[in-house]
Parts: C-alpha cells; sequence; structure tokens
C-alpha cells in the first residue's frame, strides 16, 4: 500500500479514535455507534501501523545511530500508539491493574499523549497523496481490505472479549449497597458533611429562593438506576431519597428556566434539562443503606442515563438557569483543588 495512504490512514484513525473517546464520555443511551466505531477504528489502526513500522524500520534503525531528534519522536510517538492500542486490547480480553487506575483510564490517557504528539510530529511532515495514487484502483482495494479486516477482528474481538458494556465498563458491586467503587473525577475530598447541620438551597431562576433543613423534606422516592463509571466499571442499584420534580414544584420555576444545576460542597457542578432533571433523584440511601462519605453522604444526584461524572456527590445547592452555565466544564477540573 503506498505510503502516503497507509500516513493519511493513520492519521484519519487517530482523529476518529480521539474524537469518538472522548465524545464517549459524555455519552446517552442510544449513542451506541460511538463505542462500535471507536473499537473498530482501533483495531484498524494496528493494521495501519503495522505496515508503517515495517517500511520505515531502517530508516529509525539509522536514526537511532544517529542520535536524531527527530527519530526520538517518532520513537516516542510508536511507543505511545503502540501502548494505547495494547490497553485497549487487553481491557477488551478482561486484564486488569492494580490499584485505583483501570487499563480503561490509561487507555484514554495514552490515546490523549498520542494525539499530542502526533501533532509535532507531523508538523514538517504532512504531504498530500497524489491523484495518481488516489484514482490507483488496486490502492483502493488494498485501502477497503484493510478496513474490511480490521472491522471483522473488531467484531471477533468484541465476541470473544469479556462481558461489558456498550462504553467498555464491566460490573462491580452491584446491589451491594456502598460496596461499588468510590471515584472522584479530579481532586474531589471534602471532609465529611455533618447531616445534623447540612442544608439544601434551592436557587436561580425560580419564584422564591428557599433553603431546606433534613427534616423539611421528603426522602421516599425509589428507582433503581446503573451508575456507568468513565473508568471502566458499572454498578446497578436501588437508589432513595428527594424526588427531583417534587423538590422543584416546591420552589416554582420561572417562566425560561430549561437547565438544573447541582453543585456539590467542592464547587463541582453539573446541569441537566429541566425536563430531564425532573425524572432524577437526590439519593440519600442505596440498596436500603445510607450513602457512605465516599458515595456522596449525604445526598447525591442520580441521573440515569448519564456517566458517573455526572452524579454529582456531596449536593448542598440546585440552582435554576434559563442558559446553560458552560462554566462548570472548568469547575469539574478545579474542583477540590
Amino acid at each position: 500500500m503506498d505510503a502516503d495512504i497507509v500516513d493519511y490512514s493513520l492519521l484519519a484513525g487517530v482523529s476518529v479514535a480521539l474524537a469518538t473517546g472522548l465524545a464517549g464520555l459524555v455519552a446517552r443511551p442510544g449513542d451506541t455507534w460511538l463505542f462500535l466505531v471507536h473499537g473498530g477504528v482501533g483495531i484498524t489502526l494496528v493494521g495501519f501501523l503495522s505496515l508503517k513500522l515495517w517500511r520505515v524500520r531502517a530508516r529509525i534503525r539509522a536514526g537511532v545511530r544517529a542520535r536524531s531528534g527527530r527519530v526520538a519522536v517518532s520513537i516516542l510517538l510508536t511507543v505511545l500508539a503502540v501502548a494505547a492500542l495494547a490497553t485497549g486490547i487487553a481491557w477488551v480480553f478482561g486484564a486488569a491493574l492494580p490499584g485505583a487506575f483501570t487499563l480503561l483510564f490509561v487507555h484514554g490517557v495514552l490515546g490523549v499523549a498520542t494525539t499530542v504528539v502526533l501533532v509535532g510530529h507531523l508538523r514538517d511532515r504532512l504531504r498530500l497523496p497524489s491523484r495518481a495514487t488516489l484514482r490507483d484502483r488496486r490502492q483502493t482495494l488494498s485501502w477497503v481490505g484493510m478496513v474490511t479486516l480490521g472491522a471483522a477482528a473488531y467484531r471477533a474481538s468484541d465476541a470473544l472479549g469479556t462481558a461489558r458494556r456498550d462504553t467498555g465498563s464491566r460490573e462491580q458491586g452491584s446491589d451491594g449497597g456502598n460496596e461499588f467503587p468510590v471515584t472522584a473525577w479530579v481532586a474531589d475530598d471534602p471532609d465529611p458533611l455533618d447531616t445534623e447541620t447540612w442544608s439544601l438551597s434551592v436557587t436561580g431562576a425560580v419564584a422564591a429562593e428557599r433553603t431546606f433543613d433534613a427534616g423539611d423534606l421528603a426522602f421516599d422516592t425509589e428507582q433503581r438506576a446503573l451508575l456507568d463509571c468513565t473508568s471502566g466499571w458499572y454498578s446497578e442499584h436501588d437508589w432513595r431519597g428527594l424526588s427531583v420534580g417534587e423538590l422543584l414544584d416546591t420552589v416554582e420555576p420561572v417562566s425560561g428556566a430549561s437547565w438544573v444545576q447541582f453543585r456539590s460542597v467542592t464547587g463541582y457542578r453539573w446541569s441537566l434539562p429541566l425536563s430531564e432533571a425532573r425524572d432524577s433523584l437526590l439519593a440519600t440511601h442505596v440498596d436500603g443503606e445510607p450513602l457512605s462519605h465516599g458515595h456522596g453522604r449525604p445526598m447525591r444526584l442520580v441521573a440515569p442515563g448519564r456517566r458517573g461524572f455526572q452524579w454529582v456527590k456531596w449536593v448542598t445547592e440546585v440552582r435554576l438557569w434559563r442558559r446553560r452555565d458552560y462554566s462548570e466544564w472548568v469547575a469539574i477540573q478545579v474542583s477540590g483543588l
């Protein structure tokens, strides 16, 4: 296969893998295609990368002997790319790491690092394939064959791999109360909240802002929901707590209110559309047990169909907005620091 075709296939594949990987962090039910594309492209990249490395092997050896800086970057890029692909495939087949970080998390970090180094690598190397190459029937058939082989390999790996959701997450701790993993998006780690003095404020685009003590609220709504964490696990439980819809009815959202933001004592926050928020729950119990501190005691958001980082913990305020507060994308990165 022509060298330029291989290079552009690698560039396109890495770009699509990065885009679908990042989009998967906020994927909703029905977005299965994102994960299918991500997995299929990843397996196909193995073939194109193998062709690339075979073609440049002599150049790399010569560069190593000459201590070339450009070749050093190429080697770094190769190591990152191979590691990203290897960790993704290993995760599919059930491999695990000791400690807090999963292989899926490491795979994501390596994928982003690969893209960053690739940008520098291509700065003075990128060139368009010739028209003759693009029109070459043999090149086209070779490319289609490689992509088809990659898709078939992905389907085979998907069938032979360990049980997991479309997101790649494996089951951990379902129906076991607080026994499911404790995680934080970045650095949220507040001191335990005193449930005797804790209160919940409802502010923003409402007819009258209010603050409720625990004794003012009814925590009797039950809901079964699945928590799918972006670090690679999921857990399904029976949750009990306060209906957000009932809470909003007590404060009367004003005309034009369209977003409901759930705010943590740490500054962490996330918003849901008003109609979706009404069907969510502010949980105080899981499988009949009071939430542990690590899982958000005294109250956390339960948002069915959302990824785990959107289930805000240690909730102390619910704020209504006419427009979405996009600063929350910054807040979730710096809260707790």
